[in-house]
């Protein structure tokens, strides 16, 4: 059935609207509004009415666009509010409070899945596998448990897109552990969390959906270049340097030869994940699957990036949408505004 053709107002930071000559640019100098341009122009191509509006700090220009434009969706492309990751729960909220249909995760999810150690601690209640952790806070002496076992990983506990992360921020003594928090509370301006380093593969496994949910095929991050011994990390580099993907021969792709039972349990806890979560719309769960077989939950990604022929893009057209139909999916997702249930 055709989609009934929408006013959508898409939303994102004002630093990756994309201008009217993106086309004239360089690869590299597209990458900022890759995301933002792959959706606007899909969704315009499949004859929905779009207009796009940057928002960094303020809540008025949401609630002028709102008043004047009259959106029936909103298509939520914002991660931060005044550069503050957490914070963008709250723009969700205001359209929650306005009763504004959107797209993606509702406030409740992102305030869960936004601060990974509350993430960690809800899905230990249900017995959900991840890697012991702990968080040392700004201001605080860095003391390590005597549970918490080298080699570790150090990185913040709300940012996302690997900011912060880099090969250095894989530690293995005390010492280096103190230099790599001091680095996160200086340079991020948060708490530092210091997380079981689990050597494996690393699995991602999209979810999209509110009621009833989709697990899409799992991709894999590989390092097809690089030297033997080097750590899989999705640092930040690895996730947005081209150069540096080139290098390296970075990818992501298909997660093949997958023992069946591993396969069947990433659909099984991913969706279980999802709901516990309270996530809706679609998000990328991140796992480590270790050398033994065992799978490790890392973090849950609410609304993860949409560009064409990135992970979540990649794995639904595996699944069998393409690019508008996943989009168009997203769409009627929002535009149900069902919330977390099941099956």
């Amino acid at each position: 059935m055709a989609q009934r053709k929408l006013r959508i107002l898409l939303i994102s930071d004002p630093r990756c609207i994309p201008p009217e000559n993106i086309e004239q640019l360089s690869a590299e100098e597209q990458l900022p509004f890759r995301t933002e341009w792959d959706v606007l122009r899909t969704l315009r191509s499949i004859g929905h009415e779009v207009r796009t509006l940057g928002v960094y700090d303020e809540l008025r220009p949401i609630r002028a666009a709102i008043d004047e434009f009259a959106p029936e969706l909103v298509f939520n492309l914002l991660e931060d509010f005044a550069s503050n990751t957490l914070q963008g729960y709250n723009v969700v909220g205001l359209f929650e409070l306005l009763g504004v249909r959107h797209t993606g995760c509702n406030s409740r999810g992102l305030i869960l899945s936004g601060e990974k150690s509350l993430a960690k601690k809800v899905l230990i209640y249900h017995r959900i596998r991840v890697p012991a952790f702990h968080v040392f806070p700004i201001g605080r002496k860095v003391r390590r448990p005597r549970s918490l076992a080298f080699p570790l990983i150090v990185k913040s506990p709300t940012e996302h897109s690997s900011l912060g992360i880099s090969q250095a921020s894989l530690v293995s003594s005390d010492d280096e552990l103190a230099d790599r928090v001091a680095f996160v509370h200086r340079r991020l301006k948060t708490d530092a969390m210091a997380e079981q380093f689990i050597s494996g593969r690393e699995l991602y496994v999209g979810v999209i959906g509110n009621d009833r949910l989709v697990a899409l095929p799992p991709r894999e991050l590989v390092f097809e270049k690089a030297p033997p011994d080097t750590p899989v990390i999705a640092t930040a580099r690895a996730k947005h340097n081209l150069e540096y993907q080139k290098r390296y021969g970075i990818e992501q792709r298909a997660a093949d030869e997958l023992p069946p039972q591993i396969a069947a349990d990433l659909v099984r806890i991913s969706k279980r994940i999802y709901r516990i979560l309270g996530i809706t719309g679609y998000a990328r769960l991140d796992y480590r699957m270790s050398p033994d077989g065992q799978l490790w939950f890392l973090e849950a990604n609410p609304n993860p990036e949409l560009t064409d022929g990135e992970e979540f893009a990649s794995a639904a057209k595996a699944y069998g949408f393409s690019y508008p139909e996943l989009l168009a999916r997203i769409v009627s997702l929002g535009m149900s505004g069902s919330g977390p249930g099941d099956d």
